[in-house]
């Protein structure tokens, strides 16, 4: 269900109000980066080329020519359309870093140099109080140091991809752009430990995030597993730690169970009238049932067969055994829940997810809705200082637009 935010003017004005972010960031990692610093408050403006960001195009579905991939990931922004390929653009990209506190961009290497930047040093020179967050496939170091990187492909690469998926199937890869959302997460924290330590110090620094960090850095328990002598095997739905916690099938829809320790799994047995089977020595500790989960499973199979499974998840859950049942993308937002805890938001025309850290005092909210190319070009050159000619003559000449 979609539900309008509160008015503009009822707004808290969020815990990152009056930082001041330059996004020059395109497609997922850095615009969600920048999303998520404007969802708190900062003050995001989004460097975008005429041609516009990537996930524009990403569709369909279409709003007014725009994808709903690009509406996700930049609310809460301003737009500035500038030619960076021309000598002037990058003067106006410095002119604003020389009032900003955080720089997000995902450039290459090679583009910095046609800039004239050889070495990030100069930038920490020139903007000594600048947090400056680089995002990129695989950094700069190590044998492929400088190569792009693609969500699916470090999924694939990192090993993501070889433990999803089902046993007797082939490497999977997940249904949604975990590694390129969770690297904007990261670069998100990452800005904002250094800004607080820039409380501190007074200066700012650069922070890298890159996919394939964020990706080896997800794989828990497989990297810890693997590197204490274990192993990381493709187990489907189910965990390779903890047994049962697997996706079984009722007599009507799927249920997740989700037992996470031997108090969970009696109770479990004491529901489904097997009391017993929690005493059985294969079954009596997780790590019995981890060793005879083939054995089993079976057995819960059986005795889940003829249960209702929205009841039974409704039962299970209120007697603290946590389990839930397989919804749709539509299913889960028409809930009551989601409702309740502001998931979805509608503010001037835009829908999308709402803001999933609830701070009490400063909350996060949606101020505005994502931008138009070049939509507030002008009012963003006069906020940093450019006179009404100067803008005027960048303007005409075809450097801002």
């Amino acid at each position: 269900m979609i539900h309008d935010t509160v008015s503009p003017m009822k707004l808290s004005p969020g815990c990152l109000s009056g930082t001041v972010v330059i996004d020059a960031s395109r497609v997922l990692a850095g615009p969600f980066s920048g999303q998520l610093l404007g969802d708190h408050g900062a003050e995001v403006i989004k460097v975008e080329s005429f041609e516009g960001d990537d996930t524009r195009g990403y569709g369909p579905p279409f709003i007014d020519g725009v994808a709903p991939y690009f509406l996700g990931l930049n609310r809460n922004k301003q737009d500035l359309a500038l030619d960076l390929s021309r000598a002037e653009g990058i003067a106006v990209l410095f002119s604003l870093l020389e009032h900003a506190d955080v720089f997000i961009e995902n450039f290459k290497m090679s583009t910095w140099r046609k800039w004239g930047i050889n070495d990030f040093d100069e930038m920490a020179q020139r903007f000594p109080r600048l947090v400056h967050c680089r995002i990129s496939g695989f950094g700069e170091s190590g044998e492929f140091g400088g190569l792009p990187g693609y969500d699916a492909a470090l999924q694939a690469m990192s090993g993501i991809m070889s433990v999803n998926g089902e046993p007797a199937g082939g490497a999977t890869r997940v249904g949604m752009p975990l590694v390129d959302t969770a690297t904007g997460m990261y670069a998100a924290l990452g800005i904002t430990l250094a800004l607080l330590e820039r409380q501190r110090s007074g200066k700012g620094q650069r922070l890298e995030a890159t996919l394939y960090d964020t990706a080896i850095a997800l794989l828990h328990p497989h990297v810890s597993n693997v590197m204490h002598g274990g192993q990381a095997p493709r187990t489907g739905n189910g965990h390779p730690n903890i047994v049962p916690y697997d996706l079984f099938p009722t007599g009507t829809v799927p249920l997740f169970l989700a037992v996470g320790n031997d108090r969970q799994f009696g109770t479990l047995c004491a529901e489904l009238g097997e009391p017993a089977l929690c005493d059985d020595p294969r079954y009596r500790k997780n790590r019995d049932r981890v060793t005879h989960r083939d054995s089993l499973r079976p057995r819960l199979i059986e005795l889940l067969a003829t249960r209702d499974g929205m009841q039974l998840f409704e039962r299970l859950m209120s007697i603290g055994v946590p389990c839930a049942p397989v919804l749709t993308v539509e299913q889960a937002l028409a809930l009551d829940h989601t409702r309740e805890r502001e998931m979805c938001v509608e503010f001037e025309g835009y829908r999308g997810p709402g803001i999933a850290i609830k701070l009490s005092r400063t909350p996060g909210a949606v101020r505005s809705a994502p931008p138009r190319i070049g939509e507030h070009s002008e009012a963003v050159l006069a906020r940093f200082g450019h006179a009404a000619d100067s803008i005027a003559a960048l303007i005409e000449s075809g450097v801002v637009r």
